[in-house]
């Protein structure tokens, strides 16, 4: 959530950058963040446990860190340029919640982590707190940044990988293993950040509808639905 806060400084202090990525229309930028957040999770997926992995993590954080900045800039083009649209921002959000999941996947199936179960439950975590940011916006008119948002999990995701390639390149690949229901799961930073995902996921979905059912609550109290007519 902090870091959500800090998109429209991002934008204040970026002018030259929009102005460049301007000649491409919002569509084009959003569809552009897409090969760059999979290529990305291909990297960090099929990184091997040495210091060429290590080489492969930086590429995929470089990679990240461009699909990041492609997917800043999109909206920020539409509002300088007038081209603000639904269908502009219903895409957006549909690619960044495959990106999410690509990238939840991709740590646990990187041989660092090697549990897709986790994975594919972290990205349903994930995926469901974001969710309820979306249905929130489609039914009281206002989307919910509270909880674990994007722009945290993102540039924590990107903090873990640089972190597993600096420990490759040292030679070290875990700290251990995990306790009691993971002792199959290596101490690492790619898989802690799995589990944040998937806590932040939960804690996310918690904060966000208990927050929008009060908001929808207060709606319906105040301007209640038309109701049917019996006869």
């Amino acid at each position: 959530m902090a870091l959500e806060q800090l998109r429209s400084k991002w934008e204040a202090i970026l002018p030259p950058l929009i102005r460049i990525a301007s000649k491409l229309s919002p569509e084009m930028l959003t569809w552009l963040a897409l090969p760059f957040g999979v290529g990305a999770g291909l990297c960090i997926a099929f990184a091997s446990a040495d210091i060429t992995g290590g080489f492969m993590l930086l590429l995929g954080a470089f990679l990240l860190i461009v699909a990041m900045v492609i997917d800043g800039l999109d909206g920020a083009v539409a509002r300088a340029t007038g081209q603000v649209t639904r269908w502009g921002d219903y895409l957006d959000h549909t690619l960044d919640r495959v990106l999410d999941g690509v990238w939840v996947v991709a740590l646990s199936a990187s041989i660092f982590v090697n549990n897709l179960t986790l994975g594919f439950a972290a990205a349903f975590f994930t995926l469901l707190g974001s969710y309820m940011g979306t249905q929130a916006q489609a039914v009281a008119g206002s989307r919910n940044y509270r909880g674990f948002s994007r722009a945290d999990r993102t540039v924590l995701t990107l903090i873990s990988i640089i972190l597993m390639s600096v420990m490759l390149f040292f030679g070290k690949l875990d700290f251990g293993y995990y306790p009691i229901l993971f002792t199959e799961i290596p101490i690492n930073p790619l898989s802690a950040m799995v589990f944040i995902s998937a806590l932040g996921g939960i804690w996310t979905f918690l904060v966000r509808f208990a927050q929008a059912s009060k908001k929808i609550k207060q709606i319906d109290s105040d301007e209640p639905l038309e109701q049917p007519k019996n006869d």
